[in-house]
């Protein structure tokens, strides 16, 4: 595959982040990647994941960063603020970075409902998380790098449909000032050169 890709895993409540990401690590080998080309960094918790994934996706190496940890609501609004803070940060590190981030924390109202979701019914979050990954590691890489052939064909394709539609060609930055100064009458352009005295 030749694609390079980071997971950050919180310890925080780790008989389930775990079984997450042994289900991560599989599914990105099953995609072609070579165990060499995934690195792990371990975070003490979720609210520290968005930061490990940052810094790693600043780095340039990774094509994807697959964020893995395991939130369980308590008696408190704890709970909230970590989830907010966690899923908004992810997003924004993804955004400002341009790097895909996959987001494969838990978050569960009590921990049957984790243990379901990191593989016992509800399938394992951790492998749709890698999966995600390598599905958007490829999208952006197509949209960095795309075919040139398929791309000029494209475009070619394009415009061609456009003028045979009726559609005006496109015109340059200096044919639009060109044709607008032909458009304006003489007497009413102000780019005549000032006399002087």
């Amino acid at each position: 595959m030749g694609k390079r890709f980071a997971i950050v895993v919180s310890r925080f409540n780790a008989f389930i982040t775990e079984r997450l990401l042994l289900s991560a690590i599989d599914g990105l080998v099953r995609s072609g990647v070579k165990k060499k080309d995934i690195a792990l960094v371990r975070v003490p918790g979720a609210f520290e994941i968005p930061l490990a994934a940052r810094r790693l996706a600043e780095t340039g190496k990774y094509d994807a960063i697959i964020c893995l940890g395991c939130l369980l609501r308590g008696d408190t609004a704890h709970y909230d603020v970590i989830v907010n803070e966690v899923t908004r940060g992810i997003g924004q590190s993804a955004q400002e970075t341009g790097i895909p981030h996959a987001f494969g924390v838990l978050t569960c109202e009590n921990l049957e409902q984790a243990i379901d979701r990191a593989g016992l019914k509800m399938g394992n979050k951790g492998l749709e998380a890698a999966l995600a990954a390598v599905e958007m590691a490829s999208l952006t890489d197509g949209i960095r790098h795309p075919a040139s052939g398929v791309r000029k064909a494209a475009v070619g394709g394009l415009s061609a449909s456009l003028r045979s539609a009726g559609q005006p060609r496109r015109r340059s930055p200096r044919e639009r000032v060109a044709t607008s100064r032909k458009q304006v009458p003489h007497f009413a352009r102000n780019d005549k050169p000032k006399n002087r005295r």
